[in-house]
């Protein structure tokens, strides 16, 4: 089970978070509670281990400014979490080797998630960002075949219900895991990723696909 922790904001929280054994660490450059200035995220990837997928979190910012802000903050993939189109999706994807489109539950984006040009696809509430829970039946409406990363409203106590439900090739959390707005809280931290990660059921096989190979940098 692929488990993103998002809304990451300083180095210590990255640093627990990966500790705590998240595959993937997110941070917000769109207007945000969380934002993060690209100098100081910069800052941040060059301690994180190759191996963990760094992503940088946009909302309809155009794609040439994506893959500038991508390239000078260091991070590894851009999850895009606005209404851009499959050609805004194709336009970052030929400079940013992991792209993570970002789809609403109930949207016709939803439906169509198989035209974005990218197997991973996030599916939030239908408020993004909002850490509001939907109703997770909502995401069978999602095509077959893509690698499906639940968010929305996790916390470390539904996460597991979440998983059961959806099947979900990842989960992403932010606010569900949090003290204050950009404040980590290490126990729920550490609770998270141990339910997230013990709920993926036993004959749950993520395949071969890896979205990020640090050896092949």
């Amino acid at each position: 089970m692929f488990v993103k922790i998002c809304g990451i904001t300083n180095e210590d929280d990255a640093l627990l978070a990966v500790a705590l054994g998240a595959d993937a660490i997110g941070f917000i450059f769109a207007p945000s509670v969380r934002q993060v200035a690209v100098q100081k995220v910069y800052d941040i990837t060059r301690r994180i281990p190759p191996e963990i997928l760094t992503v940088g979190v946009f909302r309809d910012e155009h794609p040439r400014r994506v893959i500038e802000l991508v390239q000078s903050s260091g991070v590894k993939a851009a999850q895009l979490h606005g209404h851009e189109s499959p050609a805004d999706v194709a336009a970052v994807s030929l400079h940013v080797r992991t792209v993570i489109k970002a789809v609403s539950a109930g949207t016709v984006d939803a439906t169509r998630a198989h035209e974005f040009g990218t197997k991973m696809i996030l599916v939030d509430a239908p408020e993004p960002g909002s850490g509001a829970v939907f109703d997770w039946k909502m995401a069978a409406e999602l095509p077959e075949g893509l690698h499906i990363i639940l968010a929305g409203g996790l916390t470390p106590e539904n996460v597991a219900n979440g998983i059961s439900i959806v099947r979900p090739w990842g989960v992403d959390v932010s606010s569900g895991v949090e003290s204050s707005h950009g404040s980590k809280d290490p126990i729920l931290m550490k609770r998270f990723i141990e339910n997230a990660k013990s709920a993926a059921p036993v004959e749950y096989d993520g395949g071969e696909f890896v979205p990020y190979d640090w050896r092949d940098e």
